[in-house]
């Protein structure tokens, strides 16, 4: 049986972009992070898109985040919406998940029922304009600079998009 969104193509496509807008609008953790374990960033020069995370861990958990930024309504909402599903989910969770809103954005045939991905379903359509998908990429490989610095390893760089540790509690 065909999902709920190849039935009803262009009520699930306002949905979404509702959706979007709506954390673009309404922000969720947008803001600083006293005492964060580590802060990170990423610019798309492609556009100027910027993102700065901050976190804190407890363990195999994030206790906080927050992001600052400014760009395209996509980055931004990207971020917010990051910043919800990394509160609800352990470590390693949060890189599958981040893994699988990767493949969503830039692999043909990604199966998006197959993967836990929430509400991030939402940024599935930028997937159809190749130019925006850096856009709702940028917040995912600032968090994993974030996390491979705060567990001691490194990530593979991104030359369209570049990220850094901004700063690191030791």
């Amino acid at each position: 049986m065909p999902s709920p969104e190849a039935q009803h193509p262009v009520q699930f496509d306002e949905l979404y972009r509702d959706l979007i807008l709506d954390h673009y609008r309404s922000p969720r953790n947008k803001g600083t992070l006293e005492g964060a374990s580590v802060v990170a960033e990423g610019f798309n020069p492609a556009c100027g898109d910027e993102i700065q995370i901050a976190l804190t861990l407890n363990g195999d958990k994030i206790a906080a985040i927050r992001f600052q930024g400014q760009g395209c309504s996509i980055s931004q909402s990207s971020a917010s919406m990051l910043t919800e599903e990394a509160q609800r989910r352990s470590l390693a969770e949060l890189r599958a998940l981040s893994a699988a809103v990767q493949a969503m954005l830039t692999q043909d045939g990604f199966d998006v029922d197959a993967a836990d991905v929430g509400d991030l379903e939402s940024l599935q359509g930028v997937a159809r304009f190749p130019v925006r998908i850096k856009c709702a990429l940028l917040a995912w490989k600032v968090l994993e600079q974030a996390l491979a610095e705060a567990s001691g390893g490194s990530v593979e760089t991104d030359s369209d998009i570049q990220t850094r540790v901004a700063s690191a509690s030791g």
